[in-house]
């Protein structure tokens, strides 16, 4: 009888005889720094005591390395922890980086300060690399990332140029699925609320809509922009229903921008969706209890996080990653009835 391989042991027993998180005791098995003597020794003790063998492939990825990657927002801290957008990213990020030993960092960088910090943090190399959030117009993150000398990922394009690694969404083609909905449930008068003038993500999306509209010759009855929460929708729909009384349906270009719209109609005695169809992009939870559950083009976000990280970890490990476009598609619901689009 041949006698049974004897089990490895794991990282995660190393830490727990060490007593150390799993990420010190892989610090300190790879030899990264920031690791403090006691903990480094603890965990050379338990590697001795359980004969762990680390991973070479492991080794080799944090060979040289700080052991942390920066997710950067260009947002303010009370838009951003309000947005659920984001926390979907952060999941996806975090359920990515799950598999490495990479600690991640949140750094708000709207602000100097926060972007003063984040250069801080890019000189002295406290991090491995960076992924990019919310860039808008010219934004001075997009200059840092030039010169950063590290792997950046970008999440979604900006407005100007391409860089090497991003991950976005199909926000153009979500955009002609809106307009195809409106236009095969015989809506006639669409009017649509997008996001900042300098944001891509706004652009792309109104340039969609509006090519689907055109494709088949129905006219857009205006354009109204705002922030990316309920309230910028809701201001853009006061414009827009005061512009254009007679308008029977509604594409903004966020949920939470769908939701600030609904409020405004159903105050001002618009029913939703016998008088005015309303369709939001995203399809985040607020979609699904909206007051009428709201018809929108659902973008992957946590993947749109997940696929972020993985680009990061693949391009920090050496390799290139090619850019990636997400599929968008229409879910339907009662803010805006009918057959779903085709793809």
């Amino acid at each position: 009888m041949q006698p049974t391989p004897r089990r490895m042991p794991t990282l995660d027993e190393v830490a727990a005889r060490a007593g150390v998180s799993r990420t010190v005791a892989s610090r300190a098995v790879n030899n990264v720094p920031h690791v403090s003597r006691a903990k480094r020794e603890a965990v050379e003790r338990a590697v001795l005591e359980l004969g762990y063998v680390p991973n070479p492939t492991a080794r080799a990825l944090a060979g040289n390395r700080v052991g942390a990657v920066v997710l950067a927002a260009s947002s303010d801290e009370a838009g951003l922890f309000a947005d659920p957008f984001f926390a979907e990213i952060v999941v996806g990020v975090s359920t990515a980086l799950d598999d490495t030993d990479l600690e991640l960092i949140l750094v708000l960088a709207n602000s100097p300060r926060g972007r003063a910090r984040l250069r801080q943090m890019v000189s002295s190399r406290r991090a491995d690399g960076i992924m990019l959030m919310a860039l808008r117009g010219d934004d001075p993150l997009g200059r840092l990332a030039e010169d950063a000398g590290m792997p950046v990922v970008f999440g979604g394009l900006p407005l100007t140029g391409e860089p090497r690694w991003y991950v976005d969404a199909d926000n153009r083609g979500g955009g002609r699925l809106a307009a195809d909905h409106f236009v095969r449930t015989g809506r006639t008068g669409p009017v649509m609320i997008t996001g900042q003038v300098d944001s891509r993500v706004s652009v792309t999306r109104e340039q969609g809509f509006a090519e689907g509209l055109a494709l088949a010759g129905v006219p857009l009855l205006g354009v109204s922009s705002g922030a990316f929460q309920v309230e910028g929708g809701a201001e853009a729909m006061e414009r827009l229903l005061d512009a254009h009384p007679r308008l029977d349906s509604v594409f903004t270009a966020s949920d939470g921008m769908a939701i600030g719209a609904l409020q405004v109609l159903r105050r001002r005695g618009r029913r939703v969706p016998e008088d005015v169809s309303v369709i939001g992009f995203d399809d985040l939870a607020v979609a699904r209890h909206a007051n009428p559950p709201l018809t929108t083009v659902r973008q992957p976000v946590r993947a749109l996080g997940h696929e972020m990280a993985r680009m990061l970890v693949n391009a920090i490990g050496g390799h290139d990653p090619n850019p990636l476009i997400l599929p968008t598609r229409l879910t339907v619901r009662e803010s805006a009835p009918g057959p779903a689009s085709p793809g």
